[in-house]
């Protein structure tokens, strides 16, 4: 990508990015990647919250909307990328030193505020993991620190299970990890089944509690209502979504969700606020 890099930053204009610099790419589980970017010389990358998310920009391809996945400590930001669709392949395909535009950050994160003096249980399914990642990782050094965390995640088949080789790491920071696979191999020894499933198993007080979803809907709905009957309130379950990103401010329509727009209003929501556009098919 051999692109002049232009000065002006993002809040000149909300449709102009700045650019990122690949500095290092680590391939990930499931044929994904996960970009490390940090500006070019003479800029600054915005910082983003856990949960918020970017237009990231493939030079000359297209743009697509991308949760960040690390934290941009130093000046780094961090994003993980399934190769999908024309936009998302060039993205998970770039080198070090290419050059990817940024616009962002957008939308609301995750509630980090709520989490002193209370158990938290995240939930996960598939590349959901990835805008949970931070929240993983900001939770076991910040303020904000949670009593106890607990890990409930799901992926197709284990060679799909995202960041596996941090979580030994994760689990000896006292994260309690419960893994299961749709589809088991010979030398898995875990769970197999619903993610749904592993909630009996987790260590959390249900009701000092609260819980982060990201996934794929139907695996948040289902997730979200056994969470739920398992005694943890509806005011503190949060849902990240994913819909059509075009614009990212509001003003296309693609991702209206009821009256909402996932772009600014989300991607986070709180479960009692959605759980009617949840449930109604087409939204």
């Amino acid at each position: 990508m051999n692109i002049d890099v232009a000065s002006a930053g993002a809040d000149q204009e909300p449709f102009l990015p700045i650019w990122g610099k690949v500095s290092s790419v680590h391939a990930d589980a499931g044929n994904c990647s996960t970009l490390h970017l940090e500006p070019p010389k003479g800029q600054v990358l915005p910082i983003f919250q856990p949960g918020q998310f970017a237009m990231l920009y493939a030079f000359g391809i297209g743009e697509s909307a991308i949760s960040q996945s690390g934290k941009s400590d130093e000046n780094v930001a961090s994003f993980t990328i399934r190769p999908v669709g024309a936009t998302t392949r060039a993205l998970a395909s770039a080198s070090i030193g290419d050059l990817v535009g940024v616009r962002g950050p957008y939308g609301q994160g995750w509630p980090m505020e709520e989490l002193k003096g209370c158990d938290l249980v995240i939930m996960a399914g598939g590349l959901g993991l990835a805008p949970l990642r931070s929240v993983l990782m900001k939770a076991s050094s910040s303020k904000t620190k949670p009593n106890r965390t607990a890990l409930v995640y799901g992926a197709r088949q284990p060679d799909e299970i995202l960041f596996h080789d941090e979580m030994a790491g994760w689990a000896e920071a006292g994260i309690d990890i419960k893994l299961t696979v749709d589809r088991a191999t010979n030398d898995w020894q875990g769970s197999v089944g619903l993610v749904t499933h592993l909630i009996p198993l987790a260590r959390f007080d249900a009701n000092n509690t609260v819980a982060f979803l990201c996934g794929p809907e139907v695996m948040m709905r289902f997730a979200a209502g056994a969470l739920e009957d398992a005694g943890v309130p509806a005011n503190r379950i949060w849902l990240s979504l994913e819909r059509n990103m075009k614009c990212a401010i509001g003003h296309c329509g693609h991702c209206q969700f009821g009256a909402a727009f996932v772009c600014k209003d989300g991607p986070v929501f709180r479960f009692d606020q959605i759980r009617s556009n949840l449930f109604c098919r087409e939204i």
